[in-house]
């Protein structure tokens, strides 16, 4: 089978997580900065089978995108193109920084660690991979 790929993008860094090849587990993959993302998502699907993308959406509580969409669309127009065969979906965000942070303080992580924005990052991309998976899951599809 194939991996599912998910990316926190941010301004500065991007989390990114991915699926064992069964499509079972989400885990973090990495933290890139966002200027070598496209690079280093070219040589991972270079390297893994991906079947899909998964971008984080980020909403405000009233539903609105947040200012970070004036990002965020450019860079998944640019990855449609470079990666024609790789479906690219959009998937909620809200609250995944919350749950990130939530995990590693019940986790037991130290304060030095939970200051880490990279780790947060690749949590939260794991968090939108996980909430991906669930919801297809529950809707019964793929």
């Amino acid at each position: 089978m194939s991996r599912i790929l998910a990316i926190d993008y941010g301004k500065k860094r991007t989390g990114l997580a991915v699926t064992d090849p069964l499509q079972l587990i989400a885990n973090g993959l990495t933290t890139v900065e966002t200027s070598k993302l496209m690079d280093f998502i070219l040589s991972y699907t270079k390297m893994e089978n991906v079947e899909r993308i998964v971008v984080g959406l980020p909403k405000q509580m009233n539903g609105q995108d947040s200012e970070n969409m004036k990002n965020i669309v450019p860079f998944v127009n640019r990855l449609k193109k470079v990666l024609p065969n790789i479906p690219v979906e959009y998937y909620d965000e809200r609250f995944t920084s919350v749950l990130a942070h939530q995990v590693m303080l019940e986790s037991g992580i130290g304060k030095k660690a939970r200051q880490n924005k990279a780790l947060v990052d690749e949590i939260s991309a794991t968090i939108i991979l996980q909430g991906y998976m669930e919801s297809k899951k529950f809707s019964g599809s793929k």
